[in-house]
This record gives structure tokens, C-alpha cells and sequence, in this order.
């Protein structure tokens, strides 16, 4: 019971604190902009508290699952000199970009100190040279610098690793950094092979997302599926399935999946996929405060890309929206949070996929408001307000739609 409601009290301040600095951006640039704002609420459903300020009523409602700004003149017109309507263009989307906004500062925000406050860095600097690698055949030492591979700057290992794998095993050029001296190598990356299935196992191995056009999609398994055998050994969590798909020698994996009542055994051939290496250990860098703000920026910087490489995978096909998360499968995530670093790191990544999210140009999101913010500017004149509200109900229909399916799969992960 006390595990419950510590559940529950975490995904209720995690969304809050969401979901009203969301809010805020759009009330405080609202304000910013002259433009009356009649009510500011928190949640949705029967109002537990209220109060009136000096022209907008403040309200916190039941439902902790959203908010809103109720601007005059945003629904319809009005004859208010400061209604929303009447407000010039680039204000009226100053207000509507300023949530998202706020939520990708305020993710940002969060991360940087997360990362900085650890001062756990890899840099450049080689720590040991590693046998049977082309590190140890060209002679590396240890500190020695890398400072450069394929022309791209290397500051730290995931630098390094980013390149080799981009040089997919062909010769490429490596700079190096040796007491002051520069060293140039032309170097073939040292090639490690692994067996790819394609599937992403949760805690309980139920198979939460396979990936499109892998062996395991070929094969017929499915989100949902429970793996639970490998090469004839029982499988009672991830740790042991992960253990024995890697240890595979064979050119086939021999899988058995639950599927409802049904036991499926399947002959799976796993793609391969090969690492690049360079064979070499790098050091952690020097605890300074320096360090910790520069590896803390690149860091953040890789986090906000992540987001919106998840998004292109999205719209290009290569993630399904099977594989999408919606609030029952972001809540299960935040409930199981341990300790405060882990909690503020989701909401971090919530955070910046929520502001990330909002900006798409789909009609009910605040993309879709500025997208018909800039018709009306190339076109000088507001859209019918009987085609706007069209195009808003299409766009909410959808998400409604896509939300249903998203929590549908995400009440089947978890059950």
C-alpha cells in the first residue's frame, strides 16, 4: 500500500511540475504581451480550489493530467482590446511557443546540473592500449591524446565511438595528440562482430518493441510476446536471456515465446552487426569545474539530439508507433524510479519530449496553432473560424485516437 502511494505521489508532482511550468510559459508571456487571461488552471475536471486575482481566477482541478490558459477572444472573437485575437501575429505565437519552450529549457535546465553535479567524465587522453587491436599495431601510448578522426573532433568517448562507427570498417584518418608532438596514422578500424535479434526486453522479459525489418519481425515475433527460453535454457529474467543470445555460437538461435496460452518455439537467425574499435582504455578526466560544465554541455547537447532523432525514426518508419509511450507506460517508468538523481532524470526526459513534442505542426498541439499562425500571415487574413475550428477538432480526433492505441499497448506491457 505504501509503495502504491509513494507511486502515485511521484507521477502527481512529476506531471505537476510539468504541466504547470508548461502552463506558465504561456500565462507569463501572455502577460508580457498585454493580453487577458481569464482563468490559469491546473488539471481538469471539478475545481478543488480557486482563487480570484485581480482579473484571472487561478483553479486547481481534480485530474492532474493537463492545464490550460483560457486567454479572451483565443476561442472566438471579442471586442476586448487586449483579447488574443486582437493581438499582433508574432505576439499571439510568442504566446503559443512559450510552453513547449519552457519545458525544453527547463529539461535542459535539469539535465546540466544532473551531469555536472556527477563529475564522472571520459575524455581523449588513452589510458591503456589494448592487445590484438589496430591501436597496439600503430603504436598508440598511453597519454596519448586523440584528438581527431575523419576530420570530426574527438573529445570524449562517445565522440570516438560515433566515428569508428560511421567509418563502417574502411580506412580513415586518425590525429593524435602526443605530448605537444601531432601524430597522423591512417588506421582500419579493428572489426568486432555481434548477433542483432532485434527484440527489447523488459524486466519481466515480455518483449516490449521489435525492431522493423530485423530477423526477429521476419520470424513473426511480436510486442507483447513473452521470451521464455533460449537455446533450451529456461529464461527467468533479462539478465539470463541477454547472457545466452550472446553467448550464441550457432548461425541460429533457438527462441521459445508465450504468446497468450501458446508456447511458439521459433529458429531465429540473428542479423549480424559489426563494432568498430580502436583497442584502447581512455581516461577519466580531471574533476574540475571547467570539465564538469564542458562535458555537461555536450552531454546535454547529445541528450536534446536523442529526442529528435527519436522523432525523425518516428516519421521516417524505423519506430513504430507500437513503440510509442503514452501516460500509463510513462507513469509504470516514473513509479519505478529509485532515488531522487533517476526521478529528475525522467523528468527531464519527459519534459524535453513534451516541449519537443508540442511544436510539431499538428492541428490540437501548439505547432498546429503556430502552423495556422503563419497561413494567416502569408495569406494577411485570418482562416474562417469555422475552418479553423475544423482543422482543431481533425487534429484532436487523431491524438485522441493515437492516445487510445498508445495506452492500449501500454496496458498490455505492463499486464
Amino acid at each position: 500500500m505504501i509503495t502504491i502511494l509513494i507511486s502515485a505521489i511521484k507521477i502527481i508532482i512529476l506531471l505537476g511540475v510539468l504541466i504547470t511550468i508548461h502552463e506558465l510559459g504561456h500565462f507569463i508571456v501572455a502577460k508580457l504581451c498585454k493580453v487577458k487571461v481569464n482563468e490559469f488552471a491546473i488539471g481538469f475536471g471539478p475545481a478543488i480550489w480557486q482563487k480570484q486575482g485581480k482579473e484571472t481566477k487561478y483553479t486547481l482541478r481534480l485530474i492532474p493530467l493537463g492545464g490550460y490558459n483560457s486567454m479572451e477572444g483565443e476561442e472566438g472573437g471579442s471586442d476586448d482590446a487586449r483579447a488574443f485575437s486582437k493581438a499582433s501575429i508574432p505576439k499571439r505565437m510568442a504566446i503559443v511557443v512559450a510552453g513547449a519552450t519552457v519545458n525544453i529549457i527547463f529539461a535542459i535546465i535539469v539535465y546540466f546540473i544532473l551531469i555536472s553535479s556527477s563529475g564522472t567524465y571520459v575524455s581523449n587522453e588513452v589510458g591503456e592500449v589494448l592487445d590484438g587491436y589496430v591501436a597496439k599495431e600503430i603504436g598508440l601510448q598511453a597519454g596519448d591524446k586523440i584528438i581527431e578522426v575523419q576530420t570530426q573532433k574527438i573529445n570524449s568517448k562517445k565522440d570516438l565511438d560515433e566515428a569508428l562507427k560511421q567509418s563502417e570498417g574502411n580506412e580513415i584518418p586518425l590525429k593524435v595528440d602526443r605530448n605537444g608532438e601531432i601524430l597522423e596514422y591512417k588506421i582500419k578500424p579493428s572489426a568486432v562482430e555481434n548477433q542483432i535479434t532485434g527484440i527489447y526486453l523488459d524486466d519481466k522479459c515480455k518483449i516490449v518493441a521489435v525492431e522493423k525489418d530485423s530477423s526477429s519481425e521476419r520470424q513473426g515475433i511480436k510486442a507483447n510476446d513473452v521470451l521464455i527460453e533460449v537455446n533450451g535454457t529456461k529464461i527467468k529474467d533479462t539478465n539470463t536471456a541477454v547472457q545466452e543470445i550472446n553467448k550464441n555460437e550457432g548461425d541460429t538461435i533457438e527462441l521459445v515465446v508465450k504468446r497468450g496460452q501458446e508456447e511458439i518455439p521459433i529458429s531465429l537467425k540473428p542479423d549480424i552487426e559489426y563494432t568498430y574499435l580502436l583497442g584502447v582504455n581512455l581516461q577519466p578526466a580531471k574533476d574540475t569545474l571547467a570539465n564538469r560544465c564542458i562535458y555537461a554541455g555536450m552531454q546535454t547537447q547529445e541528450f536534446l539530439l536523442s529526442i529528435i532523432d527519436n522523432l525523425k525514426q518516428l516519421f521516417t518508419g524505423r519506430v513504430g508507433v507500437d513503440q510509442m509511450m503514452g501516460p500509463v507506460g510513462i507513469s509504470e517508468v516514473v513509479a519505478k524510479t529509485n532515488g531522487f538523481r533517476e526521478f529528475f532524470e525522467m523528468m527531464a526526459l519527459i519534459s524535453l519530449s513534451l516541449g519537443v513534442t508540442n511544436l510539431l505542426p499538428i492541428p490540437a498541439l501548439d505547432g498546429g496553432k503556430i502552423l495556422i499562425l503563419l497561413i494567416e500571415a502569408i495569406r494577411r487574413k485570418p482562416m474562417k473560424p469555422q475552418t479553423e475550428i475544423n482543422i482543431q477538432l481533425l487534429g484532436f480526433a487523431i491524438l485522441i485516437t493515437l492516445s487510445l492505441y498508445v495506452t492500449y499497448n501500454d496496458v498490455l506491457r505492463i499486464f
